[in-house]
């Protein structure tokens, strides 16, 4: 037996409805499925994301490990083929998969040591940047969500956003971000990208120093990956040093990794009308910063 962790039952009810209510009532099942099926003992109390819940166990030959159970859909759909396109090289090793259910059996990194936890802010974002810079070397497999469909979508949605933007200079900031991802929509590029490399998707273990985890991949530019580190424990006055050290690393073009940082400043504006939300003001000011940075 498990305990379901309440704030991932909540998260599921919250962001899938019926069919997150599913697959909580058969998570008890198919975490004894599984268990049973990759031969796995339990080995420690559960831990859980927003849409994830995640087992310590061990495998048969006593090798630590975790197990993620997850509702199936079109991110999670994708994790498993970014991990075995990356192997363990700059990423958790995948270990085990099952494509029905998107059940994965991971490497066990060290959940105490998270980047978040590094009291130097500037030396995460080099952690984080460095991490991408080798990750968004591989090129990202068939089959993958593609910006530029994501992007081409996020373009014609935007007219119907802004009708609904009543604060003058917010709906500014998001048609010039609009304005900025048209210049660069037909280059979106082809590489591998994480899409969710924040410093909570970080951890350290014994086989290297950090390892990234979670990824919601995606075809596409590597500037599109900055945006979560600007945001990480933000600090107005920093977001330009983070982004020049991040571009400085990944050895970007700083124009188009600013069109498409505010192309992700865009898909959260999107999901923020879409949800009847207000805009985030931490987000925008992102925004008006980079606006001001001379290139």
């Amino acid at each position: 037996m498990i305990d379901i962790p309440q704030e991932l039952a909540a998260s599921q009810q919250e962001y899938n409805g019926e069919a997150g209510r599913a697959f909580i009532a058969g998570l008890p099942a198919l975490t004894a499925d599984f268990l049973d099926r990759w031969e796995l003992t339990l080995d420690g109390p559960p831990m859980h994301g927003v849409s994830a819940l995640v087992l310590p166990v061990l495998r048969q030959d006593a090798t630590p490990a975790v197990l993620k159970l997850q509702l199936l859909d079109e991110e999670s759909e994708g994790e498993p083929v970014a991990l075995r396109a990356w192997d363990g090289d700059g990423a958790v090793r995948l270990l085990d998969h099952d494509a029905t259910t998107g059940t994965m059996l991971l490497e066990r990194l060290d959940s105490s040591r998270m980047l978040a936890h590094l009291p130097d802010v500037h030396e995460s974002v080099l952690v984080i940047a460095r991490l991408l810079a080798h990750l968004t070397s591989f090129p990202a497999p068939a089959g993958l969500r593609r910006l530029g469909d994501i992007a081409q979508a996020m373009l014609e949605q935007t007219p119907w956003a802004l009708e609904r933007i009543a604060d003058p200079e917010a709906r500014r900031i998001v048609a010039d971000c609009a304005a900025a991802v048209r210049e660069v929509v037909d280059e979106p590029g082809d590489r591998l990208l994480h899409w969710d490399l924040h410093d909570e998707n970080v951890l350290a273990s014994e086989r290297a120093p950090w390892l990234a985890l979670d990824p919601k991949p995606l075809a596409g530019d590597p500037g599109f990956e900055l945006w979560p580190a600007l945001d990480n424990r933000f600090d107005a006055d920093d977001v330009c040093w983070r982004f020049d050290a991040m571009t400085d690393v990944l050895r970007l073009d700083r124009a188009r990794a600013r069109a498409w940082t505010y192309g992700r400043l865009l898909q959260n504006c999107l999901w923020d009308v879409e949800d009847s939300r207000p805009l985030e003001e931490r987000q925008l000011e992102i925004a008006r910063r980079l606006g001001d940075r001379a290139l």
